[in-house]
């Protein structure tokens, strides 16, 4: 064959496979009616009585399977977006095989918030309620919209009761609908531990980028995960949807939860999520009711966590101090942290030898608190608790401190515009333990946040190490107390300085 033959056949290829190939999914019998399967009940209903998001209307749906026994709360699959996938003929025809269990299905829209006239829009809440992060979404679900439901009946008189155990409920939705159900079962793993996300925006609209990077960091949580995505997916202002799923996935992998995923090459839409959505259902439920386990954690967390070792509740008060606003080293002189080190001026730092004169060594910070010495008592670290960062200092001879930055970066909750930082302190290998609003981050000594322990308080006002070996982390939580063992030790920096391994740069 002649070559420019053979180049009109290939730049074809390439300008028409895209038209054929994409989105070119058909559906399976297990996404058809099929005789002889016992076809469940939907309830359609609106909801409007929201206080987590007021003066919001949707429309809901739920979906009871005909083997449902009101004597025994069923699973839960709840999905963003109303009803979508063929969700119910799915549902009764894995239910009938034994592929999945006997599962109540909520299919829920996005809020509005209705005009006064028809002159004007409704006001369209789904960005705000999907994209977003936090806790919103979530205690939307559980303390308005699935409690409206268990007071429901459906046509033949049966009540509606769902199991309250996340082992028994799933969660799922498409595109701002995907990352709203990884955000619920991120925020709530006790709540749903199962999610199905197709064509996810995990994009720039309201903080989804950040999860591949929180993956990795935070201590992994018991979630089973469905990906779903497509190489012609949304490339636009926001993000790039494709890659940012495959971020999401190898973020997963890392981190070692247990997620399945589908790549194809269709577009932003659920032709492929549709074709696919009982297998993901099967993967989902697969071996129900054992447990979802949590993944097993970056390698970084892994010298620092001991396995079989969680937070423990602390009954009494701990034997150790957890002072946040003071560091006493070696040499017998103390630093302390003001938050006005002048009348009306900023925050600094105070320094007193061990005989001599109190005096300021540092200032400019708009809200010091937690503070700490490295190790080797070279240097000083200083929270600042309106801001997102730790502060660097180093100790000259005369005590004085200079060359100072803000050298340590934390995360923030979506919900608050500081880190809320309190208490610090150091373990011998140079690692920063920094109290936080989103727990206890653990930094390496180059500045970054490698790891992240939530506890079970939520906010961490003060953390501190004791324990004969110096390898209990105690952290506070409000007025209660925690305790956690670790692979690590503390340092006391009262005792000489211990000089750790170089950084990994």
């Amino acid at each position: 064959m002649p070559r420019f033959f053979l180049v009109l056949a290939a730049t074809l290829a390439v300008l028409v496979c895209p038209l054929f190939g994409a989105d070119d999914y058909p559906l399976t019998p297990d996404s058809q009616p099929q005789d002889g399967v016992p076809k469940g009940e939907v309830i359609k209903f609106t909801f409007a009585e929201s206080t987590v998001f007021p003066g919001t209307t949707r429309d809901c749906w739920v979906y009871v399977p005909r083997q449902y026994d009101p004597t025994k709360p069923a699973c839960l699959y709840v999905n963003q977006d109303g009803v979508q996938y063929q969700a119910p003929i799915v549902f009764d025809n894995l239910i009938a095989r034994g592929e999945m269990p006997v599962t109540i299905g909520v299919f829920v829209m996005h809020g509005r918030v209705l005009p006064l006239n028809d002159q004007a829009l409704p006001r369209f809440n789904r960005s705000y309620e999907y994209d977003g992060l936090g806790d919103n979404y979530v205690r939307f679900l559980t303390e308005e919209l699935l409690p409206a439901i268990e007071t429901k009946l459906t046509a033949d008189g049966r009540p509606i009761r769902i199991s309250k155990d996340g082992n028994d409920r799933a969660i799922g939705g498409g595109s701002s609908g995907a990352v709203c159900a990884f955000t619920a079962a991120w925020e709530r793993p006790d709540v749903f531990s199962r999610v199905f996300s197709s064509i996810g925006t995990y994009v720039g609209l309201r903080g989804g980028n950040e999860y591949p990077t929180l993956i990795r960091k935070y201590e992994p949580k018991p979630i089973r995960i469905f990906l779903q995505d497509g190489s012609n997916d949304n490339n636009i202002y926001a993000g790039d949807w494709w890659m940012a799923n495959q971020e999401m996935q190898r973020a997963l992998t890392f981190a070692g939860y247990e997620v399945q995923h589908v790549w194809g090459d269709g577009g932003h839409n659920a032709k492929h999520a549709t074709a696919i959505f009982p297998d993901a259902m099967r993967w989902l439920w697969k071996d129900w009711p054992a447990k979802v386990k949590a993944g097993t954690g970056s390698p970084q967390l892994k010298e620092i966590v001991t396995p079989g070792e969680d937070w423990q509740f602390e009954e009494a008060a701990p034997r150790v101090s957890l002072a946040s606003t003071s560091v006493a080293l070696h040499d017998g002189s103390t630093y302390e942290t003001v938050k006005n080190a002048y009348p009306g001026g900023p925050g600094g730092v105070f320094h007193k030898p061990l005989s001599g004169v109190r005096r300021s060594v540092a200032a400019g910070m708009q809200t010091p608190t937690g503070i700490a010495a490295s190790p080797d008592q070279s240097l000083i670290y200083v929270a600042d608790a309106a801001t997102h960062w730790v502060h660097s200092f180093q100790i000259q001879k005369d005590g004085s401190l200079s060359h100072g930055q803000r050298f340590y970066w934390l995360h923030l909750p979506d919900d608050a515009n500081d880190s809320g930082a309190g208490g610090m302190c150091v373990d011998r290998d140079g690692r920063l333990y920094v109290a936080t609003r989103l727990g206890v981050q653990i930094c390496d000594q180059a500045g970054r946040v490698n790891c992240i322990l939530p506890v079970p308080g939520g906010r961490v006002d003060r953390v501190g190490f004791a324990g004969p070996n110096l390898d209990i982390l105690y952290a506070t939580s409000g007025e209660k107390t925690f305790r956690r063992k670790l692979k690590v030790q503390g340092v006391d920096s009262t005792q000489p300085p211990i000089k750790p391994a170089s950084p990994r740069l």
